[in-house]
């Protein structure tokens, strides 16, 4: 018997639910990360106005900035933690009242995270809206249902981290990234 070693575990969920905080404190206590794609596009010219006037690009220049850093990560030993992944895409389309184009869901089918895949609830006593976060407190809330329904779609085990400090998430993290016995 072989142990199994998570290789890339995702952090979904809900927007301004401490997401990339937690990815920050992982990141410092030594393990490998891949950082929210979309925020990047966001902040890169045209982002913003990428997403408020075509959705479907955007989440096109999404699915591929995730295919990117999939495969960048392909070669790591150990576990990577990515902050959202490919099926957050499919939820971002949902959420927005778009349809799946094919090549999106084919590389949602075919790229797979081995896990664990850890859900961010929307979380109100920790929610702000900053330059790139521009949901209300009702869209993040959709939000996160839909990316977990996505989640859920393609597959996946979606396992809730506690409302908890970030030590404590931490924590978390590291427990379920411990191989199998």
């Amino acid at each position: 018997m072989s142990l199994r070693v998570p290789r890339r575990a995702v952090l979904t969920g809900a927007p301004g639910a401490g997401k990339t905080t937690l990815l920050d404190a992982a990141a410092a206590a030594g393990m490998a990360t891949s950082p929210e794609v979309a925020r990047r596009i966001l902040k890169a010219p045209g982002g913003m106005e990428l997403r408020a006037t075509d959705p479907l690009g955007f989440a096109q220049a999404m699915a591929e900035a995730h295919a990117h850093e999939f495969e960048r990560h392909a070669g790591h030993p150990g576990p990577v933690l990515f902050d959202r992944g490919l099926p957050d895409v499919v939820g971002f389309l949902d959420v927005s009242g778009l349809a799946v184009p094919s090549a999106v869901d084919r590389v949602c089918r075919n790229l797979r995270y081995t896990g664990p895949i850890l859900r961010a609830p929307a979380w109100a006593a920790i929610y702000a809206q900053d330059a790139e976060r521009i949901q209300n407190w009702e869209q993040a809330v959709a939000s996160d249902d839909a990316v977990t329904a996505a989640w859920k779609r393609y597959g996946y085990d979606v396992v809730d981290l506690p409302l908890a400090a970030v030590a404590e998430r931490l924590e978390f993290l590291g427990s379920r990234l411990q191989p199998a016995a």
